[in-house]
């Protein structure tokens, strides 16, 4: 069984070896890299994010406590602009499948999935949100619901991409 470690540095082979593909000069075929993603896969990846976050951040979850955390009334929440903030989230989390997609390449497996979603979310953004949090003086609380929202995430964002090529 491969290591995490192992997965990983395959992981930046693969994207080192789309870029010997290029012509000398060239920064990196990205155009290659985009046109072997399975979208449909990125997608579902994407639209899994919602249906996590619907849930992960309902009230009898973590919501109440969260709310409570980043200062938000019912109120406040309710005066949002939901367009904008719905839209926004698609567009971003649809950035970090494709991302997440380059990192595991067109040979990935559901468990090179899991891992690198793991690797990503727990040694990329758990730790970004620790140093913010530690910073602005946030709860723990708050971090744990965050950062393990983000890394469940990847995790199963992985999944689907690297069981489903």
């Amino acid at each position: 069984m491969a290591t995490v470690h192992q997965i990983i540095a395959v992981s930046f082979a693969k994207l080192r070896g789309s870029y010997n593909k290029t012509k000398k000069g060239d920064t990196m075929d990205f155009g290659h890299i985009v046109a072997d993603f399975n979208w449909l896969a990125i997608i579902v990846a994407t639209v899994t994010a919602f249906v996590l976050g619907g849930a992960w951040y309902a009230k009898g979850l973590f919501g109440s406590a969260w709310m409570q955390d980043v200062g938000l009334t019912e109120e406040d929440a309710n005066s949002a602009n939901m367009p904008k903030t719905f839209g926004g989230a698609f567009v971003l989390q649809l950035i970090a499948a494709m991302t997440l997609a380059t990192l595991l390449g067109s040979e990935s497996t559901w468990l090179s999935g899991l891992h690198t979603g793991l690797v990503v979310g727990i040694g990329f953004l758990a730790t970004a949100y620790g140093v913010t949090y530690l910073f602005e003086q946030r709860s723990l609380r708050l971090f744990m619901i965050n950062a393990g929202y983000n890394v469940v995430l990847l995790a199963i964002m992985g999944v689907i991409i690297g069981a489903w090529h």
